[in-house]
Order: C-alpha cells, then structure tokens, then sequence
C-alpha cells in the first residue's frame, strides 16, 4: 500500500529551497534577492537563507547582487535525464529519423548557456563533431540551441545574449547580438532553426522544438550532416517533415502524463 503523507511528515524548509530553485530555473538571466523574496512569498531575511546555502552547496552562483542556478544542477539532471523515461520513449523516433536520412540524429536541452545533448542516434555516416549523450555545445551557434532559445521571452533572451560567451567557431559562426536575435526570432516563426557551418566547416544541422502541454518549448531534437553531401534547400524539403513528425510523437508523451 502506498503511503499517505501529512503535512507534520514534511519539510517545509526543503519544500522552501526547492521553490527557490524553481523560481531561478524560470530565470535564467538571474534575480535579485528581492525578486526572489517576493515571488517565493518569502521575507528578505528567508530568501537570503535560502539562496546563500544554494550557493555554497553549488547549486547556484551569485553575481553581485544577483543569483541564478549553476551548472551543477546540470549533473543532477544529467543523471536524472539519463534515466529518464521521456528520452527512452523518444529514441524510438530518433532512431526512424537517422534510419530514414542515414544522417545523425539528437535531442538536446538547455543549460545555461550551452545546449546538452540527452540523447543520440548516431549515423552510418561521419561528421566531424564526436557527440554523445552528456555533450555541451554552445546553443547560441548550434540549431537546437536557438529553436529552444526561440522560446524565450525577449527580456529573458537578450539578458541570454549580454551574458553568453559569443565567440566564433568558424568565419562562418554569427557573434552579432543583434543578428543572433533576429536569427532567433526567425526560427520563432518558422518553427524550425538551421545553421550552416557555425560550430565547425563542413556541419550543417536542422532542428525542430519539443514542446511541453503547455506549449513551452523544453528541448529540441535535430538531425546533423556533411555540408557536401546535402544542400540547404534540400535539407528543408527532406529532412523538417521527418523531424516534424517525430517532434509530435514525442510530444504525445507530455499530453499523457
């Protein structure tokens, strides 16, 4: 039999701190000790409590006077998403889509400034990036990167943008911050999001969002491949309609959870 909890069985402090972790997940350009005091409904006195024992446990980082999470927190989920039954009802999907292309195919979330990769379906063919699950990649310059950062808000994308290490790649990678918001903002619309040799001469990559039932984009899924071997014109034609399909399948998983 499954056992009932009271309220006297839990730890309110610990219900507390993990709505203080919350609260700086939903911000990631960071907030203020105020600001978190008055969105947690806590005094200033308890925010401060809270999110200097984050900080010195390392799950978050103080930058004058504002706090936001580190990457630490991205072990945990790291571990967490290993396992995770989402990613294992998804690979299913990828796997059709790298079957189907013979190309590599991936889903990745954000973190900070970096995408990492949560699953991987590795193709026959070779590209020049080693990729594995657990891989970080700057989001800024890949394809899933700006289809998740398409779903910030502005305010929350240009803090991204001040924040971020924007350095080229390639002669081809965009560093602009304000050219990287209207590409942003142009995968917003199309749905999808394609860089073309940004992140290393030769790679091109398409990529499409996963949503949540909300309708927030959480992670992205993309298929990656030679620049030589598939034009750009093409990859729209044969490769969004794949990794549009398999997107919506693995958003099925959130509409019955």
């Amino acid at each position: 039999m499954e056992e009932q909890a009271t309220r006297s069985d839990l730890v309110g402090s610990l219900e507390r701190g993990l709505g203080v972790m919350e609260i700086l997940a939903a911000h990631p350009a960071g907030l203020t000790m105020s600001e978190v005091a008055d969105r947690a409904s806590l005094t200033r006195a308890g925010a401060r409590r809270f999110l200097l024992t984050l900080v010195a446990a390392g799950y978050a980082r103080q930058d004058g006077r504002i706090f936001r999470l580190s990457p630490r927190l991205i072990t945990l989920g790291r571990t967490w998403l290993s396992g995770a039954s989402l990613w294992t009802y998804a690979e299913p999907f990828l796997r059709e889509v790298s079957q189907a292309l013979n190309e590599s195919c991936s889903a990745a979330v954000l973190a900070d400034e970096d995408v990492v990769y949560v699953a991987r379906i590795a193709g026959a063919r070779i590209v020049g990036v080693a990729l594995h699950v657990g891989t970080r990649l700057p989001a800024f310059c890949t394809s899933m990167g700006r289809v998740i950062l398409s779903g910030l808000s502005e305010t929350d994308l240009a803090a991204f943008l001040a924040r971020a290490r924007i350095t080229a790649k390639t002669d081809r990678t965009v560093t602009d911050p304000a050219e990287l918001a209207r590409l942003i903002a142009k995968a917003r619309t199309d749905g999808y999001a394609i860089v073309d040799q940004e992140l290393e001469i030769g790679l091109r990559s398409i990529a499409v969002p996963i949503r949540d039932r909300t309708g927030a984009i959480v992670a992205a899924i993309n298929v990656s491949t030679q620049s030589a071997r598939m034009p750009l014109s093409e990859m729209e034609r044969e490769f969004l309609p794949l990794l549009k399909t398999a997107a919506n399948s693995i958003e099925d998983f959130f509409v019955v959870q």
